[in-house]
């Protein structure tokens, strides 16, 4: 199967072509080529990459068998575009959706089974987090929630902390806990994707919703109508 991935969830993003199916008997990935997204640029770069992704490798829409799609946290205006380009591609496609958190990314990165809080920047002064229940490849997610950053220490209490940020892998060392500082890139991202759609954990075009987990400016600030 031809998968594509994609994440615009950060400053920077990544789209990827990705080949799924039976390697000596296991279900595996192969990574076909993934090219990186230039934050701030989202809307005038998603497209034309995928476009020229595929062409690269004589593929067209057509071939794509399945999406899969970083729904968040991150950035609303990121995940804006690109999960309203996924769903426009696969609703005229009629193919399935996969939605990934980056929280489950990330613990399923850390390697580690047993109890994991991912951790991800959120600026602001603020961290994403996310407590897993990790199993090999598969996570069990407990709770996933925007925390001041000297807060999460104490959420991590029994749990491996997995972030890919190097100063908030220094702060939980410093206070004693175990640390994975992990890689994620659109490989990592397109496994957990992979075993997803084999359990059949799809949605339709419009199910696909944003995880932003923080509210908007809009939301902070609005105030109600006198």
């Amino acid at each position: 199967m031809l998968l594509l991935v994609t994440d615009t969830s950060g400053k920077h993003g990544s789209v990827a072509v990705v080949h799924g199916g039976n390697a000596e008997g296991k279900n595996e990935i192969q990574l076909i080529e993934s090219v990186p997204l230039a934050g701030g640029t989202f809307s005038a770069q998603l497209v034309p990459q995928i476009a020229g992704l595929l062409g690269n490798h004589g593929l067209n829409k057509l071939d794509i068998d399945a999406f899969i799609v970083v729904s968040g946290p991150g950035s609303f205006t990121g995940l804006r575009v690109g999960l309203a380009a996924i769903k426009a591609l696969a609703e005229v496609l009629q193919k399935p959706i996969v939605p990934v958190s980056l929280l489950e990314v990330v613990a399923i990165a850390a390697n580690t089974p047993g109890n994991v809080l991912s951790v991800l920047d959120a600026g602001r002064g603020e961290v994403y987090t996310g407590e897993y229940e990790v199993c090999r490849d598969i996570a069990r997610a407990r709770n996933e929630q925007l925390l001041p950053k000297n807060k999460f220490l104490s959420a991590a209490h029994g749990s491996v902390v997995s972030t890919p940020d190097a100063g908030l892998a220094q702060m939980a060392r410093d206070s004693g806990l175990t640390v994975n500082v992990v890689q994620v890139g659109a490989e990592t991202i397109a496994r957990v994707g992979w075993r997803k759609l084999l359990a059949g954990e799809t949605v339709s075009p419009e199910q696909l919703d944003a995880n932003y987990i923080r509210r908007s400016d809009a939301e902070i600030f609005s105030k109600p109508a006198p």
